[in-house]
């Protein structure tokens, strides 16, 4: 039987953790997760109210509750060489936030200097505006910046044919476009950090949730430049050292030597990956990792040119890269297989 005390918190975060997408029934909601009353769900859902942390609308029968921003700050300002992004954090964010655990403050100071910087000297736009909202069981973060797009200059300097292939790099990690100044491990990182990632740019829009679940949508928001969107629980026990760690390789020395690139990236729309060109494409800067998780999750079947050339033609070439793969059915395992022994049969 859990103790009154640790089942309290559980029911307290609940509700703070669902109470957006259940504004109208979040009590029925939480009583029936844990087996209570509805009364007993007010008594929590009214200390909310009481502390500032949620706001109710309308009579008992039709009440809506919602959030309330414990703090909510937007900043702008034009984009120089002289602008620092730890400055920013320093005097602006910082002073913002109210009473964040440590290692919430560390994942917020990483990313937000990480979006900042990418903002100042990659994004060729002349202003920055920074957005800042704290909630009880969260705090968001929006970077945006009025310049050419990210996945559009991706797309440039890397002779992309498609921008959308700038999300299936920029999953893998290590993309930069200026390497003797930067590692290009900032967006992998970050969006590893926080439960919520979102870029948004140019009519396209990249998420990534914790636990890894990526996904592209064409989006119907117009931005004018690029938009970084980072969400963080307030409770969470993440910490940065251990995103870092989640990807060095066992065997080697604390590097960024092991991805993760979830294949749903590499479609467009409705096509399935049967070729060997949709297969080069994804193998684009595997030699950069020692380690490469192949995710299957949302594919159902790939083609025999495509299972060939990734686990045949390429293997054979980069012995010393292990691809591995996950969330794989019956169909692709099969496809894969073939492929591994016509490798070990030459």
């Amino acid at each position: 039987m859990r103790k009154p005390r640790e089942q309290s918190v559980k029911i307290r975060n609940f509700i703070l953790e669902n109470v957006e997408e259940h504004p109208r029934d979040i009590a029925i909601f939480a009583a029936d997760n844990f087996s209570l009353t509805r009364q007993a769900i007010l008594r929590y859902l009214n200390e909310f109210i009481n502390k500032g942390f949620i706001i109710a609308h309308g009579s008992t029968k039709d009440r809506k509750y919602e959030l309330t921003p414990l703090s909510s700050e937007t900043f702008s300002t034009a984009i120089s060489n002289d602008l620092e992004e730890d400055q920013l954090w320093i005097h602006i964010i910082r002073p913002s936030l109210k009473k964040l655990p440590e290692n919430v403050l560390r994942i917020c100071e990483y990313g937000l200097s990480e979006m900042i910087n990418n903002a100042i000297e990659h994004s060729e736009g002349n202003e920055l505006t920074i957005k800042i909202e704290q909630y009880a069981p969260k705090a968001t973060f929006s970077v945006i910046d009025n310049g050419v797009g990210i996945f559009n200059k991706i797309q440039r300097d890397f002779e992309l044919n498609d921008p959308r292939h700038a999300i299936l790099e920029l999953a893998k990690g290590k993309l930069t476009t200026d390497p003797e100044n930067h590692s290009g491990e900032g967006i992998f990182f970050t969006s590893r950090m926080f439960d919520r990632f979102v870029i948004i740019s140019k009519g396209l829009y990249f998420s990534h949730n914790e636990p890894d679940e990526d996904w592209l949508l064409e989006h119907d928001i117009d931005i004018n430049g690029t938009a970084v969107q980072m969400t963080v629980r307030t409770n969470t026990d993440r910490n940065i050292t251990e995103v870092f760690d989640a990807y060095a390789s066992d065997h080697q020395d604390f590097g960024f030597t092991k991805t993760h690139v979830p294949l749903t990236l590499a479609t467009y729309g409705d096509e399935n990956l049967i070729s060997r060109s949709q297969a080069r494409r994804l193998l684009s800067r595997f030699r950069d990792f020692s380690e490469v998780l192949l995710d299957f999750d949302g594919i159902k079947t790939i083609g025999q040119a495509f299972a060939d050339e990734i686990f045949r033609v390429f293997a054979r070439k980069n012995p010393d890269i292990d691809i591995v793969v996950i969330n794989t059915n019956d169909q692709i395992r099969k496809m894969i297989s073939r492929a591994q022994n016509k490798l070990l049969s030459s």
